[in-house]
């Protein structure tokens, strides 16, 4: 009996703190995703009171561009183990094209650039040839797959250009995650336990500087501290955002696979049930 209470005051602080659903949201949100044409996953944490919403949060799903988080963990671990410099000077080659319209991708062949105007790039602009070659200086999606599962994810995966995941490739494209996974990486971010403290707040501010910003962040008034990475193919349309309102700052991972509307105007299904999401959260935490 003695060690029984003794195990259970250990295991107090774990179940004090261990999330709970916030029925009333989950509830609200199961509303709004209902009909929803294609298959959906959708994490939301509330980071002051650590309530959650989950709806098929540990499907996995396909990155698309959200991958770029899990490159630019590789070329932050580089960095900061002075294999890299932040500001290193670059030469571009036309065969790191990738094309498309990226900014990068109209440089002159051996052209200079910094290394942090690259990873700018890759995240504000989703610049698909800049990822590809961080990609690469990162020492490839096996490397970073290495990072990552030291890191303790496992559905979080680079597969393109990638010995060995040809065939998650052909099914999720670029990478693959799940919703549960993707928000506790910004979050772990947002905690500054990625790599460590400095590479962590310098991802959080990298993630800050969003150019593709019509979708969830639309729902968020200016001002208010944000760090998103949206991806987008025919068939996916995905976002995680963290949204740090003061009061009750909360991460939204929603992520969508198998889509009917495969359009790319406003009015494309997925990406108004991201922006009505995010109205939602921004009226129920504020």
């Amino acid at each position: 009996m003695k060690h029984f209470i003794i195990f259970s005051l250990l295991l107090l602080p774990s179940l004090i703190h261990a999330q709970k659903t916030d029925k009333k949201l989950q509830h609200q949100v199961e509303s709004l995703v209902k009909g929803f044409n294609g298959d959906i996953g959708i994490y939301i944490h509330n980071l002051k009171h650590n309530s959650i919403i989950s709806i098929n949060a540990d499907t996995v799903f396909p990155t698309a561009s959200i991958v770029k988080i899990s490159i630019l963990t590789g070329i932050m671990d580089k960095i900061r183990k002075n294999e890299l410099e932040y500001h290193q000077q670059l030469v571009y080659k036309d065969s790191l094209l990738y094309a498309g319209e990226d900014i990068l991708g109209s440089f002159k062949d051996g052209e200079k650039v910094k290394l942090s105007k690259v990873m700018m790039l890759m995240l504000t602009t989703s610049d698909n040839t800049a990822s590809l070659w961080l990609q690469s200086l990162a020492g490839g999606g096996a490397r970073i797959n290495e990072i990552l599962d030291s890191l303790g994810f496992k559905a979080t995966r680079v597969n393109s250009r990638t010995p060995g995941r040809e065939a998650n490739r052909n099914l999720y494209g670029w990478g693959q995650t799940s919703p549960r996974e993707m928000e506790n990486f910004m979050n772990r971010i947002v905690q500054k336990n990625i790599l460590d403290t400095a590479a962590s707040d310098k991802m959080l501010r990298l993630l800050s500087r969003q150019y593709w910003d019509e979708q969830a962040i639309s729902q968020v008034p200016p001002g208010i501290f944000i760090a998103d990475k949206n991806g987008a193919v025919d068939e996916s349309r995905s976002e995680v955002m963290y949204v740090n309102n003061g009061k009750n700052p909360y991460i939204l991972s929603i992520f969508t696979k198998n889509n009917k509307d495969q359009s790319w105007q406003d009015s494309n299904e997925a990406w108004v049930l991201t922006r009505k999401l995010s109205a939602l959260l921004w009226k129920y935490f504020n």
